[in-house]
């Protein structure tokens, strides 16, 4: 079995931008316990148990909230005001056009450049299985429109089910919101081993076309006969090197699928299996997709993959399961729209829930 890290907690304490920063310990009666920064609303640790009941670390993170600040900055945040893509950092609403902060060029991504992944938020335990973390996005911030409160309540329940829920609310203006999460996953307990023995399943029968520069072009298509098919049980690794343009896009996995559920419904969104630990964690969520990323540009690169234990993170050491709307959506209305109006309120759900097979 593999040792995880004893992360302390004033590792992660500090003051940024005014607000101070800390480690937030989540643990259930049963031993499972998850570890949060404040900071980007990261989840840096958690563990959970195998088939015989020895718990592991099962995400990748960094032991410090220096090394956080100095490495992936997506790894495990809350994603926000606008996860995934905007094509050519601009969108319409209501008729007028907004420019969004290019990070990604010559798009917009995860909410631009000071998006929540580097944002510490305000933080309140609740009790010992959940804390309240709260930000409030600024009219005109990275080009967005609108005033936009969030609060974000991470929960751990005694079956051993993380559930992120959030409500976000357009204060003063119409804006466009559209979050998730980015935890970086490893089931077997080895934050440096391949991820490519992972068994998937994903319910979805359509995924969305991309553009040259990873952007959804607005057509759906059917993943039948094509290695990115997951309907069934397959290994991430057992098709990854296909002749695929999506493949070779993303150097992997790197796509976002409609999922077969009814519209807002808290559905099934994905399965993984880790055989060796037996390790199991099904993701639900509220929202139409999920982003599936099998860790591609992981590259060992010290400090920005230099993680817990002193291990290094490499290419296929993580998957990540993604719930949110499409990206792209404001500039495709054939998408669940991600336009909010003066007052509407944005809620939703994401719960990854562990076992055992």
């Amino acid at each position: 079995m593999t040792p995880y890290a004893d992360l302390r907690r004033e590792d992660f304490r500090a003051t940024i931008d005014g607000t101070p920063t800390d480690l937030f310990t989540l643990r259930n009666s049963r031993g499972m316990t998850v570890r949060i920064t404040n900071y980007g609303c990261k989840i840096v640790q958690i563990l959970a148990p195998d088939r015989d009941g020895a718990l592991g670390d099962v995400v990748q993170g960094y032991e410090t909230l220096e090394r956080t600040m100095a490495g992936q900055p997506s790894m495990g945040s809350f994603i926000g005001r606008y996860c995934g893509r905007i094509g050519g950092g601009r969108f319409t609403l209501d008729g007028v056009e907004h420019r969004t902060a290019v990070n990604a060029p010559p798009n917009t991504l995860h909410g631009g450049q000071r998006g929540s992944r580097f944002r510490t938020f305000a933080a309140r335990p609740l009790d010992e299985t959940s804390l309240e973390l709260t930000h409030v996005f600024q009219d005109g911030e990275e080009g967005f429109p609108g005033t936009l409160p969030v609060r974000l309540v991470y929960a751990l329940d005694e079956d051993n089910a993380l559930t992120i829920a959030w409500t976000a609310v357009a204060a003063d203006k119409a804006t466009v919101a559209n979050f998730t999460d980015h935890t970086f996953f490893n089931l077997s307990g080895d934050a440096g081993s391949s991820i490519l023995d992972h068994v998937a399943t994903v319910n979805g029968s359509r995924y969305l076309a991309l553009d040259a520069t990873a952007v959804p072009t607005g057509e759906l298509v059917d993943v039948t006969g094509t290695p990115l098919d997951f309907r069934s049980p397959a290994a991430f690794g057992a098709r990854i090197g296909a002749d695929h343009p999506m493949l070779a896009l993303g150097k992997g996995y790197d796509l976002h699928y409609a999922v077969d559920k009814p519209e807002g419904a808290l559905g099934l969104h994905a399965r993984v299996v880790h055989p060796g630990s037996g390790r199991v964690l099904e993701v639900l969520s509220t929202e139409p997709g999920l982003q599936v990323y099998t860790g591609n540009f992981l590259d060992g690169q010290t400090p920005r993959d230099l993680g817990k234990g002193g291990t290094l993170y490499t290419r296929h050491s993580a998957f990540c399961l993604e719930p949110s709307h499409f990206p792209n959506a404001v500039n495709i209305p054939s998408f669940p729209s991600t336009a909010l109006a003066p007052g509407q309120w944005y809620a939703g759900r994401i719960v990854y829930r562990f076992g055992v097979a």
